[in-house]
């Protein structure tokens, strides 16, 4: 039987599962059927209700612009699928192709897709975080609760944790005049993400909008009163604060531990996968019936040397969903590879931030155009003299230049393509934080190897003498 009878007979009959009912699972079943699949398809979700989208979770839900139940991802097709939601996955086996689900239904497949994507990180005394006018923002209860909680008029909000979510959340309290203070272990807010220079620039844009920033200290401890309602945080200088709302913003969690036991490449970075989206197993060999899209994937990109990348991107869930829905059909010789250009956007303070490429593979930083005053301007990441990645305050429109140098390695610094290139400007260390800090930031991490992920037990082999 020929290859091409082979990948016939599966379009047909064959059985394919995705673990992880959102964004990228979803667009993975709607490009399988795009694709020509017409066998079985099943959709495993731990949350019940359809797919929706998160980003307006931290944005327009949270203005009270959009309700969340207007979040639901739009359907392009009908993927005639089987739905198994409101129960998660609990295992995966390798050998006899079933993953397990908590109630104790093991579900076959010929091709499964991992799409777990990433929690929220909870505070860390589950008694504190249970509080009332305690939240983290993941999920659409989590997001209604807080813009009720907002829209009460709090008589103060304290954010912990100043990457893109906590500094969206603070930025929308104070469009709606609500004393806000925000708490960072880090120097400044986004550090994690886009480096020192850009995040000083950050901070002093959040007290230029009346925001009470702390950087370099710890909340130590969350205090309710006698109806559980939080009203007191204590920090690592000893100070306290009095506030009515916490939110809880320190980053995600990768929906990994399921896979504990799978023999995958599995780590706190997600499942690592090849640039056709097919998972290794502990030993660095690639498997053919498993894959992996979104949040919980950790792939290599030729730009960045083949290192290992995690992205929490939308636009990276729905082009790795086109990805593995192609390659699960094809043969070797037919697959994609999965080389796009990672990109984000985020809006507070009335600024548009957006990047281009991976600020966090980089050395060196400069601003190539604009004013950083007026909050306007790109600043271009440098990594052993090439480009590797840009970031924009209110200046869009010069992103697509930037990628272009960033896919043809163009040197860096590179050339101002417009007559604002600041005079002074000159390339900077890009002093990113420590792995700890990285984690509750940054929303693009080169995660590279780490060797305490390695759990492989050695076996023995039986050689000819």
């Amino acid at each position: 039987m020929s290859s091409a009878d082979t990948l016939q007979g599966f379009k047909q009959d064959g059985k394919i599962v995705i673990v992880g009912a959102s964004l990228a699972g979803l667009r993975t079943a709607e490009a399988l059927r795009d694709e020509g699949f017409t066998g079985s398809l099943t959709m495993i979700g731990d949350e019940l209700g359809e797919p929706y989208d998160r980003p307006p979770l931290s944005k327009q839900v949270l203005t009270g612009w959009v309700p969340a139940e207007g979040t639901t991802l739009p359907r392009r097709r009908d993927i005639e699928a089987e739905w198994l939601l409101g129960v998660p996955a609990d295992g995966l086996d390798l050998a006899a192709n079933h993953v397990h689900l908590a109630d104790g239904r093991e579900i076959p497949f010929d091709r499964v897709l991992i799409s777990t994507g990433v929690r929220a990180r909870p505070w860390f005394v589950e008694a504190e975080a249970d509080l009332d006018g305690v939240f983290v923002v993941r999920t659409r209860e989590d997001a209604e609760g807080l813009q009720r909680a907002i829209a009460a008029g709090p008589s103060r909000v304290l954010v912990i944790g100043a990457g893109f979510t906590g500094s969206e959340i603070a930025s929308i309290c104070r469009e709606r005049d609500i004393p806000v203070t925000v708490a960072e272990l880090g120097p400044a807010p986004l550090i994690g993400a886009l480096g020192a220079m850009l995040g000083n620039v950050a901070a002093d844009m959040q007290r230029a909008h009346g925001v009470d920033l702390r950087c370099g200290v710890k909340v130590t401890r969350l205090e309710g009163d006698a109806q559980g309602h939080f009203r007191r945080a204590h920090f690592s200088d000893g100070s306290t604060l009095d506030a009515d709302v916490a939110v809880v913003a320190l980053g995600g969690i990768r929906n990994t531990e399921w896979l504990k036991d799978s023999g995958l490449a599995v780590g706190v970075w997600g499942v690592a996968c090849d640039a056709g989206c097919r998972a290794f197993d502990l030993n660095g060999l690639v498997t053919d019936n498993i894959f992996v899209a979104g949040d919980i994937a950790r792939c290599p990109h030729p730009i960045y040397e083949y290192r290992f990348i995690a992205l929490e991107h939308w636009a990276n869930a729905v082009e790795q969903a086109r990805i593995a829905a192609h390659n699960m059909l094809h043969s070797q010789a037919d697959r994609w590879p999965h080389l796009s250009i990672p990109a984000f956007w985020s809006i507070q303070f009335g600024v548009n931030i957006k990047s281009v490429g991976v600020p966090t593979f980089a050395d060196e930083v400069v601003v190539t155009q604009g004013s950083v005053p007026d909050r306007r301007f790109v600043a271009t990441y440098g990594y052993q003299g090439r480009v590797t990645a840009a970031v924009s305050f209110n200046n869009a429109k010069w992103l697509p230049h930037y990628q272009q140098l960033i896919e043809t390695a163009a040197p860096f610094p590179p050339p101002c393509p417009t007559p604002d290139q600041p005079a002074d400007a000159k390339p900077e260390p890009i002093d990113f934080p420590g792995p700890a800090l990285l984690s509750h930031d940054a929303t693009v991490v080169v995660t590279g190897h780490d060797p305490g992920e390695r759990h492989v037990t050695a076996m023995r082999q039986n050689r000819r003498r």
